[in-house]
């Protein structure tokens, strides 16, 4: 049996963003599923709790530990390869970019991912970390099979074949039905993506989303506020042909992506803090800085992207035929609240999908992200745009930041006493939870 490497009790957790931090706790790196099975019972028979934390890219505390904080750098790397039925089976702490790594060099891709790669394969899919468009937005949409450990201590393997309904209800977990050890995605041959990126005016942009969205496979569309500009992002798949990638010669991708959009950004949003007055002035400026550009590379290349400075975000997804209501709404009220906000607002989309607790489950989806500098206190903004997506019937992102309790999300997720009954078979004595899986879930 392999042995987890287990720390006293005086180490601290903290997230990305900085905004949740844990104390005085114990750690352990398991390397498999026994030392897994042993922790949770453990925690268990102390009457604690464990929790497996990622690399902290949530904003929310959802993975902040209580007791035990279980390590995921021992359970990383792909486990098996079925071209037959065109699945790749990763370990839970795998981070996404090595996993993108080692599909590109068997020529495999998943279908579909969000523009941060370093989260662990588990925490993305256990918050509903998206993408745009395409078939399944979603990672866990993407996922045919799970093994995790129940709170009780049960390994568990599920699998669409054998109980679809049960694995539709946990793929989106929360962490709060069990650990997961391991992830099965179904993924296809590895692709390209022609990107096309061009800044656009307002009107512009609201008038063509619609066309944009059904003639290109993945957009997002991100707006400046204080100004009538935006920046559009299509990417449209262009077959398997790897010999027709054109991608972004390393000067620009240093200049635009390393420089401008880390080192500038990053400089530029810290010293508006001091000097919240000038932010209108310096989006219209930054704004009219853009330049269009394209380039075509494998997917995951095009899909992610380097994210250096740190911020705070609040991210909802509404009704996809609400969604540019809900933007011009947005605009409205920070136009007319005399806030100042010097991050762009993204604006992605998701079809529907069949993932009980994914933002998308049964309802094509709109996305509007709202950002600030991690110095910056993001109380009365986000509070304000919490309030627009709340009156358009909008689900939070499980991983960003939202004032919503279990009373609000049982209203907007069909198959959510579906969800809470099989927590209480799965965790029962509530071995898993923490303060946040309380608010949004309940006791």
């Amino acid at each position: 049996m392999a042995r987890a490497q287990a720390q006293g009790s005086s180490s601290t957790w903290r997230n990305w963003s900085g905004l949740e931090v844990a104390r005085n706790l114990r750690t352990a790196t398991p390397t498999g599923v026994d030392d897994v099975v042993a922790e949770v019972r453990r925690a268990a028979e102390r009457g604690e709790t464990v929790k497996m934390a990622g690399t902290g890219h949530s904003f929310t505390a959802i993975a902040r530990p209580e007791h035990t904080l279980l390590q995921p750098g021992g359970l990383t790397g792909i486990t098996d390869v079925d071209r037959d039925a065109m699945t790749v089976t990763a370990r839970s702490g795998t981070q996404l970019k090595v996993l993108n790594a080692e599909l590109e060099r068997l020529g495999l891709s998943l279908h579909n991912m969000g523009d941060i790669a370093e989260q662990t394969l588990a925490g993305a899919i256990s918050t509903g970390t998206h993408g745009t468009g395409g078939r399944a937005a979603g990672l866990a949409a993407q996922v045919v099979g799970l093994e995790l450990v129940t709170g009780t201590g049960e390994l568990l393997r599920l699998t669409g074949a054998d109980d679809p309904d049960l694995l539709d209800l946990a793929r989106v977990g929360l962490g709060a039905l069990g650990i997961l050890v391991s992830i099965t995605f179904a993924v296809e041959e590895l692709f390209l993506l022609h990107a096309e990126e061009r800044p656009l005016s307002w009107d512009e942009g609201l008038a063509t989303f619609d066309e944009v969205t059904a003639t290109h496979d993945h957009v997002d569309m991100y707006w400046f506020p204080h100004t009538d500009r935006l920046l559009s992002k299509r990417n449209t798949r262009c077959g398997t042909d790897l010999s027709q990638a054109e991608p972004l010669p390393r000067w620009r991708h240093a200049i635009d992506d390393q420089f401008l959009s880390n080192t500038v950004f990053g400089l530029q949003t810290a010293a508006l803090n001091r000097a919240p007055r000038a932010i209108p002035a310096a989006n219209r400026f930054a704004s009219r800085l853009l330049g269009a550009r394209t380039y075509t590379d494998v997917a995951h290349r095009v899909f992610t992207a380097e994210r250096r400075v740190v911020f705070r975000e609040m991210e909802y997804a509404v009704p996809r035929t609400a969604g540019l209501d809900a933007l011009r709404e947005a605009r409205r009220m920070l136009e007319a609240s005399g806030l100042t906000v010097s991050f762009p607002v993204e604006v992605r989309v998701a079809p529907a999908d069949d993932v009980a607790l994914s933002t998308a489950a049964g309802r094509d989806s709109l996305y509007l992200a709202f950002h600030v500098h991690h110095a910056t206190d993001h109380g009365r903004y986000f509070a304000l745009m919490e309030a627009v997506m709340r009156d358009h019937d909008g689900r939070p992102h499980w991983g960003k930041l939202h004032t919503r309790d279990a009373a609000d999300l049982a209203e907007l997720y069909p198959r959510f006493e579906d969800f809470l009954a099989l927590r209480d078979r799965l965790d029962p004595g509530r071995v898993l939870t923490n303060g946040y899986l309380r608010q949004v879930l309940g006791s």
